[in-house]
Parts: C-alpha cells; sequence; structure tokens
C-alpha cells in the first residue's frame, strides 16, 4: 500500500512539472479583426450626434470632417462654442425648398409662355461646358488665395524632431497628416501660435490628442502622445512644449500631425519649413 502511494504521488509530481514547462501559449480573440488603429477610428455619420462626455465643438467638427463655424452655425452657438453632454448636434444645414418661379405657374396664360418663349429664342447661348470651366477655376483661383492669404499670416514651425515615415494622402481612405517618428518622450512642440481647443482621449484612434486652432481657418492635431502638458483654453506659443512623444493608441512610437483648412485634411509639407 505505501508502494502504491509513492507511485502515485510520482505520477502527480510529473504531470504537474509537464504543465508548467508548456511554452505555447494560449489563443487569445482578436478583437481587432485585422485592421490597424488608424482604421478603427470612429468617424461621424448621419445628420446629427449626440455630444458625448469630454468631447468639444472643434473634436466633434474635426471627427466629421467640417468647420466648426459651420456646425456652430447650423446649431446657433455662438462664442465660446460651449456645448454639454447629450445635447444633439445637427451636422448638416437643412435643404431649402426651391421656389418655381410666378411665371411658370399653372396661373400663367399662354400668351405670356409664348412671349418668353421667343424672347429666350434671340438670346445667343452660352456653351454650358465652357461655362462650368470658368465658374470652377474662379472658384478654385480664389479658394487659393484665401489659403496663401490666412497661411501667410502664421509662422510655421516643425512639431517635432524626427523621421518622417509617412505622408499625407489625399484619397479617400489614405493618411491624412503625416507621421513623425522618434524615440519615446520626444518633446512635441505647437506648430504655431494658437490657443489648445481639445486636449484628451476621447477620439478613438488617436489616442491621446491635443487640437490647437491657430485662427478662423486653420487647426492643427497632435496624436499618439505620451503626455499631455497643456489643457483646453489654455493659449500656446509656436514651439513652446505640449506634449511627449508616445504610441497611444498607435503600434509605434511616433507622432501624428495633422493640419486641417477650414476642416478639410491638407498636407501639413506644403506648410513646414523645408
Amino acid at each position: 500500500m505505501r508502494l502504491f502511494l509513492q507511485l502515485f504521488t510520482c505520477i502527480i509530481c510529473l504531470q504537474l512539472i509537464a504543465c508548467s514547462s508548456r511554452t505555447t501559449p494560449a489563443p487569445v480573440a482578436n478583437l481587432t479583426s485585422g485592421k490597424t488603429s488608424s482604421q478603427q477610428k470612429i468617424k461621424i455619420k448621419g445628420s446629427n450626434y449626440k455630444v458625448k462626455k469630454g468631447e468639444t465643438l472643434y473634436s466633434i467638427a474635426f471627427r466629421s470632417n467640417k468647420d466648426f463655424r459651420d456646425l456652430a452655425k447650423i446649431n446657433g452657438i455662438k462664442a465660446p462654442y460651449t456645448i454639454f453632454p447629450g445635447q444633439i448636434l445637427q451636422l448638416n444645414a437643412p435643404i431649402k425648398s426651391q421656389k418655381k418661379p410666378k411665371n411658370y405657374t399653372d396661373k400663367t396664360s399662354k400668351s405670356t409662355k409664348t412671349i418668353q418663349k421667343n424672347n429666350n429664342s434671340l438670346k445667343k447661348p452660352l456653351d454650358p461646358k465652357k461655362q462650368q470651366e470658368y465658374v470652377e477655376n474662379q472658384a478654385s483661383l480664389k479658394k487659393q488665395q484665401k489659403v496663401a492669404q490666412s497661411s501667410d499670416k502664421l509662422r510655421w514651425y516643425w512639431p517635432a524632431k524626427g523621421r518622417v515615415a509617412r505622408k499625407f494622402s489625399g484619397k479617400e481612405n489614405g493618411y491624412k497628416g503625416i507621421l513623425i517618428k522618434n524615440k519615446s518622450g520626444t518633446d512635441i512642440l505647437a506648430a504655431a501660435d494658437g490657443i489648445v481647443v481639445y486636449a484628451g482621449s476621447a477620439l478613438r484612434g488617436y489616442g491621446n490628442l491635443i487640437i490647437v486652432k491657430h485662427n478662423d481657418d486653420y487647426l492643427t492635431a497632435y496624436a499618439h502622445n505620451q503626455r499631455i502638458l497643456v489643457k483646453e483654453k489654455q493659449k500656446v506659443t509656436a514651439r513652446q512644449k505640449i506634449a511627449t512623444m508616445g504610441n497611444s493608441e498607435a503600434k509605434s512610437v511616433g507622432l501624428r500631425f495633422e493640419v486641417r483648412y477650414r476642416g478639410k485634411s491638407v498636407d501639413p509639407l506644403r506648410y513646414l519649413p523645408r
């Protein structure tokens, strides 16, 4: 009996040793479905949005790719653009119904229509294609002039030292900024004078994020920070240290830097000194 107990004890010990020496990790469920953090960013869609705790009008405009002034105007929000958790914001302006000209109502007499038709036939029609090209060219020229004038008022600086590992892409699902790589703890600097309009981590995919408003046209965003060193409504000067480089919600250490002109993403390399 004693020999049987000793043999049984040896078998149990051998089993425990085998279990403890197993090197193969337990299977883990793939929660990301193969998508990167940048692909997982939540974009605001739909015609309205319910404000969550920690969000600002600027961060909501940032996520929906809209100008904060447009959102403020649509929702009747005046400066300093204060919003509250639970508040419902309309993201799109209401479509105005177009009224038909009186001359084309059912009450119009046949003689009136005939006179209008004869008058229209005397006018030399313009080439629709050339007219459209002219309008588009003029609009594009005016936009470029406004962008240049607004940007000239700012003096831009690089937000961090390091290597540009990823560049801006204008494609629909492209990278909407540049990625500057360096070691953890590298200083993150304000790219120009401005005021902090968002500082937090409520925007999924951006980690610890800072958004700085430079004027009514330009915003800059600094994502994946290790530490945030500024607060909302704080004024900052160009090259002031506002954060340290990290990898919050990112696979590697680096700064994701974005420039927005009236709510739209633009290539930061167009503004930064060479």
